[in-house]
């Protein structure tokens, strides 16, 4: 539909935000007291040829959402925004032109500044003279007229187009050098934050002398060099359950959502969503995010793709995405991590806040409200806050049974917990919500970590930064099958490897930046987590070999009984608090739904281990590769 007369016309329902009862009379205009940029606006759109009841449903949308009526007229849907544009450079006596290509633009410095606000652009056209490609708007209308009727010779040098023609011409006049700044500008800024380098020397050298220290005491002394390693890895396996039973016994709980206030002034909110191979969840994925209560007009969409993922970007372009929609290509360029994804649009973003959400999530509509209101009332050193993730198929079998305990008890007790204390959080992959300037300023996500939300969590807190948590949650689906699990854990594993071999280049450091209960938390998170996974096989095996002593002869000594009691305490004990942290912070429809899922749970810590592993040697021979997860659209609530 083209520019013309609209009698009659009335907005859509999903796309009101909450009506503002004090302006019941505004389809009568003359009655409004209107500020001067309200005037000049209609004013254009009546000389457009809107009429007067549509321009004041237009004028009650901007006054609910602090926007412009040109900015609610876009993202109506009812004139294309070439024919709207189209119009201004004909009530200006310009030139339109739809499409710009990237050969004709003058390359600068603030090129990239024109991805945020597209105004203008100067053009360097083959077969003429230098042109200024501009985006005119109903407020600045009469300005530009006044200037072209004092020097007419302008119109000869100046054209019209559309935001969207120049921030499309943008990303691919850029796209080389700024797919090079998302790889390598937190490895340029800040080497000693980069997981670009696997071990730093320092690191190579001390485990090298540990290994070769433990290979000479285990030739020359076996036995007790066998009983001193156990002794430490039983007592650290202990005192690495004891967060976890801070967390079951004392730890915070995630609040009920409570009902929000009005929300003034909308600020622009950026949501990105990484897809790589998502043709068959791309509808799910769109459709969840228009459910979000957030006005369209203050809503900057990224679909972040690879360039090469024809089929991904086909089923986006296949569907009618609004304005608020954008498609973000990324030049293919090593390493093809996810985080390397969204560093590259993050120069894109427009929004004041930013929100990450995976392909197959689902966020409840009310997660950006709350999540702006909880901006607003914090300080600024409250930079992130992370969203609930409840896994929705737990019933499906036990693989996704146990993984949703897992994710109950993380993130409905040990987060919460954590965030209470202003420890550093290991964040979720997904829902996290961003101030985006200071995201921007502590050079966005590692594009060489493949588990990039925990490396970010600890690097926000070092650099004086606080993540706190919020409770409108996401819903995902855990994976059903052991193949597509394992892939995904060893992925995570891989990363929380990376990511306290970086944090752990400098200790002292460590402990000036995070204090003393910041480290020891870091500790008993990330590295009794790896600790937990990769010694677990062992406790078994030392159970199994005191059991069988004990049966063969009952030749077991006082220090022997002492261990094998304490290796029972650790299996055992480490099964009872996972399955009680998740189990008790979870719904009753949760706990219905998983059976006799929690009888799995030895076999489970023994599939974790082996992904942990896995992850140890792939760090070795393939530390940057991503292990894509496949998704399937839902079949469940949430």
């Amino acid at each position: 539909m083209t520019i013309g007369e609209y009698e009659g016309a009335d907005l859509p329902r999903q796309a009101m935000a909450r009506p503002n009862p004090a302006a019941p009379g505004l389809r009568i205009l003359p009655q409004i007291g209107l500020s001067d940029d309200e005037t000049s606006e209609i004013a254009v759109l009546r000389e457009l040829g809107f009429s007067k009841p549509f321009i004041a449903l237009l004028l009650q949308r901007a006054r609910a959402h602090g926007t412009t009526l040109e900015a609610e007229l876009i993202v109506h849907g009812s004139v294309d925004e070439e024919a709207y544009y189209g119009a201004l450079a004909k009530a200006l006596g310009l030139a339109f032109v739809e499409r710009i290509e990237p050969q004709q633009v003058h390359v600068n410095a603030s090129l990239d500044s024109q991805l945020k606000a597209p105004h203008c652009l100067r053009l360097n056209p083959s077969d003429r003279a230098p042109l200024l490609a501009i985006v005119p708007t109903a407020l600045n209308l009469e300005n530009e007229r006044r200037r072209l009727a004092k020097m007419p010779t302008l119109a000869k040098r100046i054209v019209v187009t559309t935001p969207t023609a120049i921030r499309s011409v943008v990303w691919q006049i850029g796209s080389a050098r700024r797919v090079n700044e998302a790889v390598n500008q937190l490895f340029d800024s800040r080497p000693d934050l980069s997981a670009r380098i696997v071990f730093q020397g320092n690191q190579g050298f001390w485990a090298g002398s540990l290994l070769v220290a433990l290979i000479a005491f285990g030739w020359m002394a076996p036995e007790p060099t066998m009983l001193v390693m156990h002794l430490f890895l039983s007592a650290s396996y202990l005192f690495l359950l004891a967060i976890r039973w801070l967390a079951v016994s004392k730890g915070a709980r995630l609040t009920r959502p409570r009902p929000l206030a009005e929300i003034e002034n909308y600020p622009v909110y950026t949501v990105m969503a990484a897809l790589y191979r998502e043709k068959e969840v791309v509808p799910q994925l769109i459709d969840r995010l228009q459910r979000l209560n957030w006005p369209r007009s203050r809503l900057d969409i990224k679909l972040v793709c690879e360039a090469d993922d024809a089929d991904t970007i086909g089923a986006l372009e296949a569907l009618d995405l609004g304005k608020e929609f954008e498609i973000v290509r990324v030049p293919p360029m090593q390493p093809r991590t996810k985080p390397k994804a969204l560093n590259y649009a993050l120069a894109g973003a427009r929004g004041e806040f930013l929100v990450l959400y995976d392909a197959e999530d689902r966020p409840h509509p009310d997660q950006l409200r709350e999540a702006c209101q909880r901006f607003r009332n914090r300080p600024e050193t409250v930079v992130c806050l992370q969203a609930p993730l409840i896994i929705s198929n737990g019933g499906t079998n036990w693989i996704a049974g146990l993984f949703s305990i897992e994710y109950s008890g993380l993130f409905r007790r040990l987060l919460p917990l954590l965030a209470s204390a202003n420890h550093p959080l290991p964040l979720g992959g997904t829902s996290n919500h961003f101030r985006t300037d200071a995201l921007r300023s502590i050079g966005g996500w590692d594009p060489y970590n493949v588990t990039e939300d925990a490396d970010l969590g600890l690097r926000l807190r070092r650099l004086g930064y606080a993540t706190e948590v919020i409770s409108r949650p996401t819903y995902e689906d855990a994976p059903t099958e052991i193949g597509i699990w394992f892939g995904q854990r060893g992925r995570w594993f891989k990363g929380w490897m990376q990511t306290w071999l970086v944090h752990m280049r400098d200790p002292r450091r460590l402990v000036d930046e995070l204090g003393a209960s910041g480290m020891l938390m870091f500790h008993m998170m990330i590295t009794g987590m790896l600790v937990s996974a990769l010694v677990h096989p062992l406790l078994i095996g030392f159970m199994v070999w005191f059991s069988w002593c004990l049966l063969a002869a009952n030749t077991l000594n006082g220090l022997q009984w002492f261990l094998f009691a304490l290796d029972w305490i650790n299996v055992i004990g480490a099964f009872l608090l996972f399955a009680m942290l998740g189990y008790n912070a979870m719904y009753r429809l949760e706990r219905k739904r998983l059976g006799r899922s929690w009888l799995f749970i030895p076999l489970y810590w023994l599939m974790i281990s082996a992904a942990a592993w896995h992850a140890a040697i792939e760090l070795k021979r393939r530390p940057f590769f991503w292990k894509k997860t496949p998704h399937r659209p839902s079949g469940q609530g949430g």
